[in-house]
């Protein structure tokens, strides 16, 4: 098994690295957290600064950009790409083939299916009320069905989904379900009449 690790990088002793996998300058691996070890399938390219907690489950072919975090209890299918300075907190699902641009925020407990596409700066969110003392047990994740698509700078608000296919428009504020194959647009996000691309 090969495995390429820069000198500068930490990786916890039990961390479970696959063939292949390319750890950069300065990435933390499995130090933060108090979950087991994480896992990161063969053929991962870390780029410099990433930080995976413990409890992370990566699939084959992770892509992470610059400064990258990815929480415990984080699941990752096989070719998923997280863009430079994206947030991934605790306990997030993602499927296969998903792309994360940069400067993204994942929340707990959303679900991003196989093939969803984040646009750069996406900021998900989780807490309907925030900042209240029951606030962390009434978390409402949000899901991003498969093969759906969220424009550069769009807000989804908790407990939304966005359906099959969908597409949200740049720096659009989600505030309610999106139908499968929908496109929605604006603040609050409305539905077009414009399916958007090749069917």
């Amino acid at each position: 098994m090969t495995v390429d690790i820069h000198p500068s990088a930490l990786i916890a002793p039990d961390a479970q690295l696959g063939d292949g996998v390319v750890v950069g300058a300065f990435c933390t691996i499995g130090l933060d957290g108090d979950a087991g070890p994480p896992v990161i399938g063969p053929g991962s390219v870390l780029r410099s600064h990433t930080v995976i907690y413990r409890g992370v489950f990566a699939g084959a072919g992770l892509m992470t950009g610059h400064g990258a975090l990815v929480r415990e209890g984080t699941v990752l299918g096989d070719r998923v790409s997280v863009g430079s300075h994206s947030v991934l907190e605790h306990h997030v699902t993602v499927g296969d083939h998903v792309r994360i641009h940069s400067s993204c925020f994942v929340p707990e407990y959303t679900v991003l299916e196989d093939g969803a596409w984040l646009g750069p700066g996406v900021r998900i969110t989780n807490a309907r009320y925030p900042n209240r003392p029951d606030t962390k047990a009434n978390l409402e994740g949000v899901i991003v069905a498969r093969g759906a698509a969220v424009g550069a700078g769009a807000v989804l608000l908790p407990g939304v989904r966005i359906g099959e296919g969908g597409l949200v428009g740049a720096g659009a504020v989600v505030v309610r379900d999106v139908p499968d194959g929908a496109v929605v647009v604006g603040n609050p996000a409305r539905l077009t009449a414009d399916a958007g691309g090749p069917q």
